[in-house]
């Protein structure tokens, strides 16, 4: 599938990288982006072989500066929640995606560029990363989760204080509020989610569609019913020919070689 506004590229077996594609509107979010990388991660999703997705923005300036602000100006009240309803589903795809999809933030990512990174697996942010959520300047709320992802990922306080303050926080900030996972050098962002890929492409693929499931799924659902969930993907797992390979390699001390079934 061709596309106008992101860019997909392999970069090495299994491991794709997807770029939002607009640095002259610091890579903004309209609903053909928004349409867009859902499309691209539908079509990842539908190649055997893909492990790893990772999930940047062009040039130096910005991962994802925002949603597009001139195209939300003129919205209906109907119109603002089908945009809304838009970013949710295409924020969605990433979290149900079988494979972990890490984001690269190499500059602002703010509103609609926050929530995209918040809607990835782990953030990987370069030193000149600042995150926020700004929309409280505009008159309007977060609209694509931020008020519900934010919360989750660093406490219920510290949300309310960055969504009700608009508020924008820089990368070791982010690193120790627990926005990010790794901040690294600008020039070697690309690098450390490259290792990263590696690593998680190398493990057993079931398995880590699997673990990836229960982590995302057992949010929403209380300990106990969570934890008899693992147990039956666990269960599941000892049936797979990925487990009998990773252990038959384990105890032949040679490394494993995943066929994903």
């Amino acid at each position: 599938m061709s596309f106008e506004t992101i860019h997909l590229e392999e970069r090495e077996t299994g491991i794709y990288l997807l770029t939002v594609n607009r640095p002259k509107q610091l890579n903004a979010l309209s609903p053909q982006v928004l349409y867009e990388i859902a499309a691209a991660v539908a079509e990842v999703a539908g190649r055997s072989d893909a492990r790893v997705l990772m999930l940047t923005g062009a040039g130096d300036k910005a991962f994802v500066a925002g949603a597009d602000i001139a195209a939300m100006s003129s919205m209906t009240p109907i119109e603002g929640r089908e945009f809304a309803l838009k970013g949710h589903a295409t924020l969605r795809a990433l979290e149900l995606a079988p494979f972990p999809v890490i984001a690269l933030v190499n500059g602002f990512a703010l509103g609609g560029g926050c929530e995209l990174a918040l809607a990835c697996d782990w953030i990987v942010a370069s030193d000149k990363a600042v995150f926020g959520q700004p929309e409280v300047n505009l008159g309007i709320c977060p609209g694509f989760g931020g008020t519900q992802r934010l919360a989750r990922v660093v406490g219920k306080s510290m949300a309310l204080e960055l969504v009700c303050t608009g508020r924008q926080v820089k990368a070791d900030e982010a690193l120790k509020i627990g926005l990010a996972n790794h901040v690294v050098a600008a020039d070697a962002l690309l690098e450390q989610g490259l290792k990263l890929a590696r690593m998680v492409a190398q493990k057993g693929p079931v398995a880590v569609k699997m673990s990836k499931h229960l982590v995302q799924r057992g949010q929403d659902i209380d300990l106990a019913n969570a934890n008899a969930m693992e147990a039956d993907v666990f269960g599941f797992l000892c049936a797979t020919d990925d487990r009998r390979e990773g252990m038959d390699a384990f105890l032949a001390k040679r490394p494993a070689k995943f066929a994903g079934r």
